[in-house]
């Protein structure tokens, strides 16, 4: 399942990217999951998005909790809980 994924001020400058489609493995399938995914790709992933981190989560530019589902050609973001304009 390919989903795009989107990255909002210190998280995009951490990660490098603003936003990058994604092919999730089967068992991927919420919000949690991508975070869980996203975070094994390096040392600075993991430090990004760790669960200690108060990160907020939209799906298709609706808020979202970590246990919301997802599905291919849905758009997650990901942000810090304050961003300025």
């Amino acid at each position: 399942m390919k989903v795009k994924v989107l990255f909002f001020a210190g998280l995009r400058e951490q990660l490098g990217t603003a936003a990058e489609e994604i092919e999730l493995p089967g068992d991927v399938t919420t919000v949690a999951g991508l975070r869980n995914f996203l975070s094994n790709k390096n040392q600075s992933w993991k430090s990004a998005l760790a669960e200690t981190k108060a990160i907020r989560m939209a799906v298709n530019q609706d808020m979202a909790q970590p246990s919301a589902r997802i599905k291919a050609g849905d758009e997650v973001a990901f942000f810090p809980p304050v961003t300025g304009g």
